[in-house]
């Protein structure tokens, strides 16, 4: 058997200097594998490095993807969700699909005015009999009241279900006014330099993609900046052939 191949990550965490807060950043799809040939699984992996930063006081995670696997990001925001620490996070571009799901988690929920989220319904690829498509027709069904209630959670009073069956049911793009509208965040911010995190072969999966995402960035940011966004988009384009690991195809 070969020597197995390490696939980068779709997160990253830094401790400060003070071992009281840790950054973390959701740069990239949320795949179900850390590791390439049935290596460890993210979520798994996402867990240990999180036990690492210790007793902190603050989790500042920053997210800018496009969404993926769903039962790895209900994992995270589950995780994240049950910390001890106060944990703020940041849709430094954008919070997809389960991305935006995972940024529920937070005590306060931070956008910047040019970021997005995107909410939709679950979905998931299915083949068989009649029987066996009713049941994944039932199972997604029930996959996607999780994440709508989620939503509804964090509203409040300021989002009924049937408007948020709605926006689901037409893959909303919200802007950074437009989540804060519903409840979906808390605190609008100053637009970021931030470059979306683009998988053009999971955005061809849906329908309503704002046409600023499929540009090309602009890259009036600094050269160590450039640097940076350069490796982290390397590593969604790698991350990207770990779609069709996701359990089901769901997204």
């Amino acid at each position: 058997m070969g020597k197995q191949k390490k696939q980068n990550k779709f997160w990253e965490m830094k401790m400060s200097a003070d071992n009281k807060s840790a950054d973390i950043f959701v740069y990239g799809e949320v795949t179900k594998y850390a590791w390439e040939e049935f290596g460890e699984v993210s979520a798994q992996a996402f867990k240990k490095e999180l036990d690492e930063l210790g007793e902190i006081e603050t989790i500042n995670l920053h997210i800018n993807s496009p969404g993926g696997s769903v039962f790895e990001g209900i994992n995270i925001f589950n995780m994240l969700k049950m910390h001890k620490a106060k944990v703020n996070v940041y849709v430094d571009a954008l919070a997809a699909s389960i991305a935006s799901v995972i940024a529920m988690c937070a005590d306060t929920l931070y956008m910047h005015k040019n970021s997005m989220m995107m909410i939709h319904h679950a979905w998931t690829y299915a083949a068989g009999n009649a029987k066996q498509l009713r049941k994944a027709a039932d199972d997604i069904e029930k996959i996607s009241n999780v994440s709508c209630q989620t939503y509804l959670d964090r509203a409040g009073d300021k989002l009924t279900e049937e408007k948020l069956q709605e926006l689901l049911d037409a893959e909303t793009w919200l802007s950074a006014d437009e989540a804060f509208s519903f409840g979906l965040c808390d605190v609008v911010l100053e637009e970021n330099q931030s470059v979306a995190s683009v998988s053009k072969d999971l955005f061809n999966t849906y329908k309503n993609v704002p046409k600023q995402l499929k540009t090309e960035p602009n890259q009036a940011i600094s050269a160590e900046e450039m640097v940076q966004r350069k490796l982290i988009a390397e590593e969604a384009k790698a991350n990207s052939s770990y779609l069709n690991t996701i359990l089901g195809g769901i997204i």
